[in-house]
């Protein structure tokens, strides 16, 4: 006779063998979902939003679940009123593996969890943080709340004061966090230079090696450290220029936006042209965007199918991609949207398309898959 101890053994080891396989089932499920091949197909279009993908992580914080994306990080952005500058790590050009595993290590720290209790107080409270000195504090003063509520900034470019309501951590808190705290995260063409590299290496080659002789790179240095936006806009052999009508564009473009003394201040990566819906969707890196959309975002140009040789400038395109503040209550963008940042500066010849000569053909043959 069986007895009901040996009942229960065997129901219990029933229930976590056909648990465990129900959960693996499921796991199998989602990461077939998940796989961006699902969307994209096998080709490049695919290949550029898995390298996209590797600046998020999806981490539970003051239970919620949040998605943390890869903030924007440049060298003396906001130093110019400090005795001495610093540098972000890595210097904004860091791989997503290295700045991942270091965002993590501040999400994990038992001061990054002091910061998260502090933002559940229940009460209004002005967040100040100070980029120089990686700290922060928080003023509950009745005076300095109805001011940030008046919309009296009294913020500096490397002190921030950031407005909570005490109800628990948002992602845009977070991000706060990463960037004033862990100084961790990508500039724009630190973040176009990855997507470019993981481009090479799914296609065999490492872009850093071969490019180095035109980037100057010296012996055993990391070639990502040479790359900026104004090698994009260079006379290399290696920059192939681009007519910017729609019709020409190719995923791993890259949009080159102008700045008021002539040359090329930000940089961004096209990741597929639908010409039968008239999209575009372009991926950057940067902070002058809605709150929730600060670092690695994805942004998107509408257009009329029916006129595919239309330029990026022309008027008829809507832009979605908004620009903003880095934190609410500084100087806004001179810019409402990437369209009216794409236009400005025409006596200089306004933004233009770009192509890496080098990934021609490996983007071919990644197309062929």
């Amino acid at each position: 006779m069986v007895s009901r101890l040996g009942i229960l053994s065997a129901a219990i080891g029933f229930f976590f063998l056909t648990g465990s396989r129900f959960c693996a089932a499921q796991t199998d499920h989602l990461s077939s979902f998940s796989d961006p091949a699902r969307l994209w197909g096998n080709g490049i279009e695919r290949v550029i939003e898995e390298a996209y993908r590797l600046c998020f992580r999806t981490r539970i914080i003051g239970s919620r679940v949040m998605t943390i994306r890869m903030p924007f990080a440049e060298n003396h952005e906001r130093d110019m009123l400090t005795e001495t500058g610093w540098d972000f790590f890595g210097s904004g050009k860091g791989s997503p593996g290295m700045l991942m595993a270091v965002i993590e290590e501040h999400l994990n720290s038992a001061a990054f969890e002091e910061y998260i209790s502090s933002l559940s107080s229940g009460r209004d409270r002005v967040f100040i943080f100070d980029i120089s000195q990686q700290s922060w504090s928080f003023s509950a003063d009745l005076f300095d709340i109805a001011r940030m509520k008046a919309g009296s900034y009294r913020g500096l470019p490397h002190k921030p004061y950031v407005l909570t309501t005490g109800k628990g951590a948002l992602e845009s808190d977070v991000y706060n966090y990463l960037y004033c705290i862990g100084r961790v995260g990508m500039d724009c063409s630190g973040f176009v230079w990855h997507i470019l590299s993981y481009i090479g290496k799914q296609g065999g080659i490492d872009l850093g090696m071969t490019l180095s002789p035109v980037l100057g790179v010296p012996r055993g240095r990391d070639p990502s450290l040479y790359v900026g936006t104004s090698f994009f806009n260079s006379r290399s052999s290696q920059i192939i220029a681009v007519n910017d009508e729609i019709r020409n564009l190719r995923p791993a473009d890259i949009i080159l936006f102008r700045e008021a003394s002539g040359g090329m201040a930000h940089s961004a990566i096209i990741q597929s042209i639908d010409f039968s819906k008239g999209t575009i969707r372009y991926l950057q890196c940067t902070d002058e965007a809605p709150l929730q959309e600060r670092g690695a975002h994805e942004s998107f140009i509408y257009f009329d199918p029916a006129k595919p040789a239309l330029s990026l400038s022309d008027l008829s395109l809507r832009w979605t991609q908004k620009r903003f503040a880095p934190f609410p209550g500084e100087k806004d963008s001179p810019f409402s949207d990437d369209g009216e940042r794409y236009r400005a500066f025409r006596e200089y010849g306004g933004g233009r398309v770009v192509r890496i000569r080098t990934l021609v053909p490996v983007i071919e043959k990644l197309n062929k898959n």
